[in-house]
């Protein structure tokens, strides 16, 4: 026999032969997923191993069924989450960048002008502006003032720019509601697979627990009949 041919075993449900890495000794299948393989597969253990693929395709299912015990639908995030702790795949990203590539022209215009909108430099800056256009149009000679009191060129100014910015600012706002939404959903799909996860834990300890006494009963179950042989054995001298 070659050093592949050894390093291979069947799968008990799909038959196909793979590489042990691929394939989970079907003793440290949970119990939960053993009742759910043998409703299907009633022989599935005669070859000792299941494949990764049917595990995962075994552990979806089971996941589904207890999302929809608890809930009554599952939405498209819960099947995302579903798939990604099948496959043990990572949710975790950087909204920040993927939404920053995503960013047109007229997006970042809108989250520059609604930044400097909002800062105490624009409030400062207006106001030495509006000083020093009213101041000029009061203090100097009648014949260079280009907007005299009531000063309506500045009115008109102030208008306009209002006009102009309440539409930017929203645009900005608009943008920081999908980024929250954003980070909204990657934080539930992220504490939701957490919980899949953490309830997963449990049960692989619960099992590994109970696997671990089972043993230690037989080992204990061995060594009474051992001590029954010896004292046979010594009765027999005797």
């Amino acid at each position: 026999m070659t050093e592949s041919s050894i390093a291979q075993e069947h799968c008990g449900i799909c038959g196909r032969r793979q590489d042990e890495v691929r394939l989970v000794a079907c003793q440290w299948v949970r119990p939960q997923l053993v009742a759910d393989i043998e409703m299907e597969h009633p022989d599935w253990q005669r070859t000792g191993f299941i494949c990764v693929d049917e595990l995962a395709r075994y552990r979806r299912r089971y996941i589904e069924n207890l999302l929809l015990n608890e809930r009554g639908e599952l939405t498209a995030l819960d099947r995302s989450v579903i798939d990604s702790v099948a496959q043990n795949e990572t949710l975790s990203r950087n909204i920040e960048e993927s939404l920053n590539e995503q960013r047109s022209f007229g997006d970042r215009v809108a989250d520059r002008v609604a930044a400097f909108g909002g800062s105490w430099g624009f409030i400062l800056s207006f106001c030495v502006v509006l000083v020093v256009w009213m101041a000029f149009n009061v203090v100097v000679a009648t014949a260079e003032q280009f907007d005299p009191y009531p000063f309506i060129l500045l009115n008109l100014l102030l208008s306009t720019v209002a006009a102009f910015q309440a539409p930017v600012i929203m645009m900005s706002q608009r943008r920081q509601e999908a980024k929250d939404r954003a980070r909204s959903e990657n934080d539930y799909r992220i504490n939701l697979k957490a919980e899949l996860e953490i309830r997963h834990l449990h049960e692989k300890l619960d099992h590994l627990l109970m696997r671990q006494w089972e043993r230690l009963t037989e080992i204990q179950q061995v060594q009474l009949e051992l001590m029954e042989d010896i004292a046979d054995a010594r009765e027999q001298q005797r």
